[in-house]
């Protein structure tokens, strides 16, 4: 008898949440005081001419619902403009329909365009955005970050880092009641999600895009070591090398800064002129903005790019294409990222298997990059 009567009363506390939606706020009728108010669910069920179950079904993709219906639902929806009540909707599924974001205080290329396509996917899955930034990564202040979108009663979160800090302040917070799905780090274990760009791929590619065209003699420019961005594009760079049959040249340090590129820039022309050290006849830097630098140093010098040394960089950042020369650079599928980590999350809140969270990315070719120079 419990069962038996459990069920009406759940279908009746729908009915009101659901109604509750429909005589709030608005455009349709007048609500209380004569206000205008917002359409409702059941506005909705009328000018489609169903009931207001079926529009609740086809507001949550239930299967059981015809092409012909949907259509003349969704038709209603937006001749109405209804938007649904995300207050009701919570009551009754226990979900908000939000997930929080966590990422750093930083402009840098890649972080930025993350979140975008986050958020983008986020939005087109029917799901809202809620962003923390932190300044440092810590266990307490990535556990204050995922504990106030805990206490928002957010469906669960995703971190956006990828430097060791990062990881460890993630892997410090062990709260079952939040998924959390960490965007950046392509394996941290059995039974952890993440989403991420291959980098490791990425730098075998801008490797084998300069050995393609003749190049052996490739200098590789780092990002910070303690980023696993910078370490998998290393890697894969100088796995590529090997592969060749080619002794890379040791890596010269790096960050991800225009200034440390121009610097670098400048020491390898100072080298040269001293006869201390040959030109690398082609540069692989770990980030567009080290490239933009490297440009910098080799046009004031007198250098050509690519005549004397060919450079490609890495992100395709917003105005790489009228660098000078334009740069050929890797680009990662941001977009897509942001749809692995959407799928990721929804299998952290399922409780089910974490799914392949790994994206590609492809070679921009630009006029930066040609075959080397002669004698």
């Amino acid at each position: 008898m419990e069962s038996g009567g459990a069920e009406p009363q759940r279908a009746a506390t729908q009915g009101v949440v659901e109604q509750g939606a429909a005589t709030q706020g608005g455009q349709v009728g007048r609500g209380r005081g004569g206000k205008p108010r917002r359409p409702g669910i059941l506005d909705v069920a009328q000018r489609a001419g169903v009931s207001h179950q079926t529009v609740s079904r086809v507001l949550n993709d239930h299967p059981n619902v015809s092409d012909r219906t949907r259509a003349k639902v969704e038709a209603a929806i937006s001749e109405l403009g209804y938007r649904r009540n995300s207050v009701a909707r919570a009551l009754v599924t226990r979900r908000t329909g939000s997930i929080g974001v966590v990422t750093e205080d930083s402009p840098l290329h890649g972080p930025t365009m993350t979140l975008i396509a986050v958020e983008n996917a986020a939005r087109s899955s029917g799901m809202y955005v809620s962003v923390a930034t932190v300044t440092q990564w810590d266990v307490a202040s990535v556990r204050g970050a995922l504990g106030h979108f805990l206490e928002q009663g957010v469906d669960g979160a995703v971190v956006i880092a990828s430097h060791d800090e990062a990881v460890h302040a993630v892997q410090g917070f062990a709260d079952e009641q939040l998924p959390v799905v960490m965007l950046g780090p392509s394996d941290l274990g059995p039974g952890v999600y993440t989403a991420a760009v291959n980098q490791y791929a990425g730098g075998r590619m801008a490797a084998q895009h300069l050995l393609d065209l003749g190049h052996t003699d490739i200098l590789h420019v780092t990002g910070p070591e303690s980023w696993l961005d910078a370490r998998s594009r290393s890697r894969g760079w100088r796995d590529a090398m090997r592969q060749a049959g080619v002794t890379p040249r040791e890596p010269v340090p790096g960050d991800w800064r225009a200034s440390t590129g121009y610097r670098i820039g400048q020491e390898l022309v100072e080298k040269w002129r001293a006869g201390a050290e040959e030109l690398p006849t082609g540069v692989f830097a770990a980030n567009d903005q080290l490239a933009l630098g490297l440009l910098h140093a080799f046009a004031e010098a007198g250098v050509r790019v690519p005549a004397d040394v060919s450079v490609i960089g890495f992100d395709d950042v917003e105005g790489s294409a009228h660098f000078f020369p334009p740069l050929t650079t890797v680009t990662p599928d941001f977009a897509e990222l942001g749809r692995r980590c959407l799928e990721q999350m929804v299998a952290a809140i399922q409780g089910a298997p974490a799914v392949d969270g790994s994206v590609g990315a492809s070679v921009r070719v630009r006029a930066s990059t040609a075959a080397p120079r002669r004698g």
